[in-house]
């Protein structure tokens, strides 16, 4: 009987710790920590990052397919998700390009570029388009240095309308 009693106290114990709703113990655990080796937005990272993503919103605007696709990893496990299409692969992200025509002209707002070390990055940005007014794009991108230079390895692109009040 006792042992009974002291097992369903540790299963009791176990549910309390690893199931407790929000403020309780389980939220009292402390964060895991970066690694002490990552900096965040060294300046000369970010601004090679800057200048791997202004070459590549250049190359959007004016179609540079070429561009494009020497921006993008050439890996079967570089992914696009676009606002009507998911692109798993850099064949089918080139496929993509070759066919798209190009966005054409847009203006950028609010692009954030976040480093992690030396090669890592997230880019960040809201598009706009004369030609789709109330309409907001956003845009995300995890870049990685190789030995070739800054590449995606992964985007997402898609439209919304302009939230209300909302500022560039």
């Amino acid at each position: 009987m006792n042992r009974r009693i002291a097992l369903s106290g540790i299963a009791l114990l176990c549910l309390t710790l690893f199931f407790s709703p929000v403020g309780t113990v389980a939220q009292q655990r402390p964060a895991a920590a970066a690694p002490a080796n990552v900096a965040i937005d060294m300046p000369d990272v970010v601004a090679e990052v800057k200048a791997a993503f202004d070459a590549y919103e250049k190359a959007v605007v004016t179609n540079n397919v070429a561009v494009l696709d020497s921006s993008f990893r050439d890996d079967p496990r570089t992914i696009r998700y676009g606002n009507a299409e998911n692109l798993y692969g850099y064949a089918e992200i080139a496929a993509f390009r070759a066919r798209s025509g190009g966005a054409g002209p847009r203006t950028l707002s609010k692009t954030v570029i976040t480093t992690f070390g030396r090669d890592f990055a997230v880019v960040s940005t809201l598009t706009h388009r004369a030609a789709t007014a109330g309409k907001v794009g956003r845009q995300m991108q995890t870049w990685v240095r190789f030995p070739q230079g800054w590449q995606v390895v992964a985007a997402h692109v898609s439209t919304i309308d302009e939230p209300p009040g909302e500022k560039r």
